[in-house]
């Protein structure tokens, strides 16, 4: 199929002031359609080669028109007041919400294109017309969508979780006890019970865009760090913590930053208010409070590089399964033929 894919971010490294999580997982999917034979094109701007310079080698294409397509594939856009819903030219102004609107407005609306919204982070309301229009799938990354929503999850390639080594992981130089890498936006709670009073007793590191950090004085932030430092941070770091706003952890949402940490063999402490812990974690590594989560962190402090240390790695890499690039190209390649079939055409199911 001809997929016209809809993002606003990078394929590769990008630059380092932006918030674009999908880096880690975008280019393993698209990789993963091309090779599956689908034909992709991108219908917003190349931010890769505009702002990184960076060509991808030639590798994807662009169309910044109206292409012909057999689907349309948006990752969801919304309203963020001072940078999309403003005019053009105005300074700090970002298209991607405009843009959206025309590919919606010329596919979806006019020439009923099927048309696939992936909602990475659950934005899009609940009464939104675009739910009720007949050739209209929303897909989320969440193991408990809600209610009429299919589950796509960050993909993680396959060939990374069969490679992975806990032993070798394990054995790795671990001179940070502690690191969260991610932005603040809606975490400050989540944040104030799992992460902040464990700051005065182990040495850590939060990387990322904080800009109201003085309730947190004995915190170490670090600011934003390029795409590249993700990886090395992790490595050095014995554990973070997952943390996660209440909309995406009532739907069991884990972000990209739960197979960056366990592929880097940084072990995830996951608070108990996370849906679905249990099938992302060992029960070990789920934590009721940040009491909890300091004699966890105090019990592998001391067993690092040993037996157990070992296990919990090979039993969170184990727990990536849900996340297989491989799966997900399943439901993708479910949802696409779906689409593709006119409503009246559908067999109901007995």
């Amino acid at each position: 199929m001809k997929i016209g894919y809809s993002f606003w971010g990078f394929l590769g490294a990008g630059i380092t002031d932006t918030p674009d999580g999908g880096r880690s997982h975008r280019a393993t999917l698209i990789d993963g359609l091309l090779d599956a034979g689908h034909h992709v094109v991108f219908l917003q701007t190349n931010r890769d080669l505009d702002e990184a310079d960076d060509d991808l080698g030639g590798r994807y294409s662009w169309n910044s028109g109206f292409p012909g397509i057999d689907v349309l594939f948006c990752e969801w856009r919304w309203p963020i007041p001072g940078r999309n819903t403003t005019s053009c030219n105005t300074p700090g102004h970002t298209c991607d919400l405009h843009r959206q609107h025309e590919l919606l407005n010329h596919y979806t609306y006019r020439r009923h294109t099927p048309t696939l919204l992936w909602d990475k982070d659950l934005q899009l309301p609940a009464a939104h017309p675009l739910r009720a229009v007949p050739h209209v799938t929303v897909c989320e990354a969440a193991l408990h969508p809600r209610r009429g929503a299919e589950s796509l999850l960050f993909p993680v390639a396959d060939q990374a979780i069969d490679t992975a080594d806990p032993l070798g992981l394990a054995a790795e130089q671990r001179d940070l006890p502690l690191v969260y890498i991610g932005n603040q936006y809606d975490r400050d709670e989540a944040f104030d019970q799992y992460f902040a009073p464990l700051a005065p007793s182990f040495d850590h590191q939060v990387a990322g865009k904080w800009t109201a950090t003085e309730r947190w004085p004995k915190v170490n932030f670090t600011g934003r760090i390029p795409f590249a430092a993700v990886q090395p941070l992790y490595r050095r770091s014995l554990a973070t913590v997952l943390l996660a706003p209440d909309r995406l952890a009532a739907r069991g949402q884990f972000t990209q930053r739960l197979p960056e940490a366990v592929l880097a063999g940084c072990l995830p402490l996951a608070p108990s208010y996370l849906r679905s812990a249990d099938r992302t974690v060992p029960g070990e590594l789920i934590i009721d409070n940040a009491e909890h989560a300091a004699d966890v962190l105090s019990a592998l402090l001391a067993d690092t590089g040993k037996g157990w240390h070992i296990d919990l790695i090979d039993r969170c890499i184990t727990r990536l399964d849900p996340f297989r690039l491989s799966k997900q190209l399943r439901t993708l390649d479910r949802l696409l033929n779906q689409a593709t079939v006119p409503p009246w055409k559908r067999r109901c199911p007995l």
